[in-house]
Parts: C-alpha cells; structure tokens; sequence
C-alpha cells in the first residue's frame, strides 16, 4: 500500500499528473486489493498532498543542508509519505513508519537513500513528533 501510495506521489511531484487521476488509475490497475488497503492508499495520498506545505516547512527543519528542490525526488515524497504518516495516522507505530520509508528508500533510491531518510526521520522522532505539522 505504501508503494502504490508513494508511485502516486511521485507521479504527481515529478509527472505533475493530477493525483485523483494517478490515484484512480493505480487502484484500478490493481487486482484484489482490500477494501482497508485501498483506503489506506487513499487516506495517504490525500492526507499527504493536503497538509503538503506545512509538511515541506517541517521537512525542510529538519534536512538542513538540503533544500527540497535539491533532494532526490524519491527521498522528498517518501519523506513527505512518512510524516504525514507520523503526524496524522497515530495509530501507526513510528517504528513500522520508519522501517517502512527506509526500505522504499532503499529499493527506489540510490545508495546513500536509506540512510539519508532514516537519518531525517529518526532526527524528527527524537526532536519531538509533537510539533509536526
């Protein structure tokens, strides 16, 4: 689910398609997708493009020596995928969240993207989860 959700914020970041479509078109290309799973999508997708600015400003806090124009553009969506994740869907272990984002760091990024996105997240978690956007 995480992975459609993020393909569907890339598309919409670097593709600039419109997200109800790249949304509508990845859960119709999928087979056999439960009905929680596809709200979840949903729920990440939306949640995440709605609350993107305040979630950029936080981002940007916290990746000091990056600017989000600079960053790669699979570490900046699975960034902004995960602390919507953090700050609004609670019932979520921040644990699962970051493991989560680091392997699809790993498996889309480049060499140094799990890294850097563990570094990012974890930085956040430690500071306090309680002024995220």
């Amino acid at each position: 689910a995480r992975e459609m959700a993020f393909k569907i914020l890339f598309q919409v970041d670097v593709g600039k398609n419109i997200w109800q479509e790249a949304l509508a078109r990845a859960l119709s290309e999928t087979e056999g997708l439960s009905e929680p799973t596809r709200r979840f999508v949903e729920n990440l997708v939306e949640g995440t493009l709605q609350h993107q600015k305040a979630i950029d400003e936080y981002i940007s806090k916290f990746a000091r020596e990056w600017s989000l124009e600079r960053m790669a553009n699979t570490d900046r969506n699975i960034l902004r995928m995960a602390l919507y994740e953090l700050t609004f869907m609670k019932e979520i272990p921040p644990s699962v969240t970051v493991n989560e984002a680091v392997e699809l760091a790993k498996r889309y990024g480049d060499a140094e993207s799990g890294k850097f996105v563990n570094g990012i997240l974890g930085e956040m978690i430690r500071s306090s989860h309680t002024q995220a956007p």
